[in-house]
């Protein structure tokens, strides 16, 4: 027999219940906005008020003086005419490469120029590079020796070639010739290092790496000092030599720097002017041998007085050298470059 529980029992189950909560409705997430590179801006605000007094420097000392011989190259401007200059178009253009008598002297100053340039940077870049290894060392009074061979780059260039122009006198007070003389014991007789046209352009080459060697040197002696010394403790450990050190940890470490060196050397050499001028005007230089573009423009101007035809020069061979910098900076250009 079922036992029927009371009615009134069901109110106080009911009271006991837990209270139900009424669930608020989730309300809509906010769209997320997208954060602005406020950041990036910035940098590139900063970079910019950085690098204006660059820009404008360029601008000023390269852009306009170049703009401005655009302009005369294009005119027959004559030094002391008192004529008006007249328009010429591309007459300056054409005749510099039509003409015998002014295509001739300007293409073989362009060929000494990249015959200069082509021994100039290989050779002076392994000598600095030379000279930074063997100075990295701890050595004795190596501050010394770190100035004697940075003291060239001191000097003019000017300073420079009067000096090497005693050195090599085609006369038997010349002191390559005395030495030689002397080694030789007296077999080796005057030789016209300047003046042969087999020697005159090697002179040039050789004063010009003597004095500037010691600027890539200290360029490049800042970068192997950033390579860090763990790098050659573990080479090492791994029994790798000298040369293998050399091409697997110092290459590499300073490959940036080496590429600056080279494309500052690059442009540097095609700049070569100074010591071929003093050189050919008081030092029996030979001028064929050893003519520039740059000495080329500047007879051209004030020797022959002939403005026009020297800014054509200048606006030719600066294309050239912007076109060859180009290809030498997609060439070997670092790794972490985009």
């Amino acid at each position: 027999m079922t036992s029927v529980e009371p009615a009134h029992d069901a109110p106080h189950a009911r009271e006991k219940a837990p209270p139900v909560t009424a669930v608020k409705p989730a309300r809509p997430a906010r769209p997320v906005r997208p954060v602005r590179p406020v950041r990036r801006n910035r940098d590139w605000l900063h970079g910019l008020l950085m690098s204006t007094p660059a820009v404008v420097g360029l601008i000023a000392f390269v852009g306009v003086p170049f703009g401005y011989a655009v302009v005369l190259s294009f005119y027959n401007v004559r030094l002391g005419s008192p004529l008006a200059p007249s328009f010429f178009g591309l007459e300056q253009y054409r005749r510099l490469f039509t003409d015998p008598d002014l295509s001739g002297p300007f293409l073989r100053a362009l060929l000494n120029n990249l015959t200069f340039a082509v021994v100039v940077v290989p050779v002076q870049t392994a000598l600095a590079l030379g000279l930074a290894i063997l100075l990295n060392r701890k050595l004795r009074a190596i501050g010394l020796f770190r100035s004697v061979f940075f003291m060239p780059v001191v000097f003019p260039m000017a300073l420079v070639a009067v000096i090497w122009r005693l050195i090599l006198a085609r006369s038997d007070q010349g002191m390559l010739n005395s030495a030689l003389h002397t080694v030789s014991f007296g077999s080796w007789g005057a030789f016209d290092w300047l003046g042969d046209s087999a020697t005159a352009m090697a002179s040039v080459i050789v004063l010009s790496i003597w004095q500037g060697v010691g600027f890539q040197m200290v360029i490049l002696l800042a970068g192997l000092q950033q390579i860090p010394g763990e790098l050659y403790e573990a080479a090492e450990l791994d029994r790798a030599g000298r040369w293998q050190q050399f091409r697997h940890v110092t290459l590499p470490g300073i490959r940036g720097t080496l590429v600056f060196v080279v494309m500052l050397t690059s442009v540097l050499s095609f700049r070569v002017f100074d010591q071929v001028y003093v050189l050919i005007r008081g030092g029996g230089l030979n001028e064929d041998a050893a003519r520039t573009v740059m000495y080329q423009a500047v007879t051209t101007a004030f020797d022959q007085n002939n403005v026009g035809q020297a800014a054509a020069i200048t606006v030719v061979f600066f294309l050239i050298v912007v076109a060859l910098t180009l290809i030498q900076r997609r060439v070997v250009r670092p790794d972490n470059e985009d």
